[in-house]
């Protein structure tokens, strides 16, 4: 199976990796192949999104599914919620059943926020943690935010970048300590490995 996901490129760049080694435990023998297709900010919306769902699942090599992976907090005001994202996304692109959207509520930051520790660590910074449930840290200042400023206070003396940092926050971790807590990202997951004819949790 090929399903493809429709990424912002530094988000490919920190979270491919630790999503195939957690899907590669849970699907064995069943392993999809995952091809990330990036854009260098958000993706798509309206009728391009549309266009670019449908190319892919009709244009060589086909891809028997696409899932959308976009943040809620986009910077430009067009989502107000995980469910308002999921809904125009859906619209956008029609009546497609190979077709999945999904969020990072409210941005991929999120799901770096359960690894609190090691963020501490690399920012040099013993800064709390800003919530319990990581997706109820909101628009007024998203998780990317609050990562940027701990690592400007910190004594590392840099500010977050996603691409270098989210990897280096990730590395080693368990993914599943991220899904337990952030429930978009669990729906992502599922929706990977019901596709891919696992069990989910």
């Amino acid at each position: 199976m090929r399903i493809v996901i429709l990424v912002e490129g530094a988000t490919e760049t920190a979270f491919m990796g630790p999503l195939r080694e957690h899907l590669a435990r849970r699907l064995a023998g069943r392993m999809p192949r995952l091809v990330p297709y990036a854009y260098d900010g958000r993706i798509p919306k309206g009728a391009k999104l549309q266009r670019v769902v449908n190319d892919l699942l009709s244009r060589a090599p086909r891809a028997d599914a696409v899932i959308a992976l976009t943040d809620v907090y986009t910077g430009t005001g067009d989502f107000e919620s995980a469910d308002d994202a999921n809904r125009k996304m859906r619209t956008w692109v029609g009546d497609e059943p190979r077709f999945f959207p999904h969020v990072a509520l409210h941005d991929f930051e999120a799901w770096l926020l359960p690894y609190w520790d090691e963020i501490q660590r690399l920012a040099k910074h013993n800064g709390a943690a800003p919530a319990r449930n990581p997706e109820t840290v909101n628009h007024a200042k998203p998780p990317a935010v609050r990562l940027k400023e701990l690592f400007e206070r910190g004594a590392c003396a840099r500010s977050y970048v996603k691409p270098r940092d989210a990897g280096r926050i990730l590395r080693g971790k368990d993914l599943q300590v991220a899904i337990n807590q952030c429930a978009e990202l669990r729906a992502f997951v599922r929706t990977i490995e019901s596709l891919a004819g696992g069990e989910s949790d």
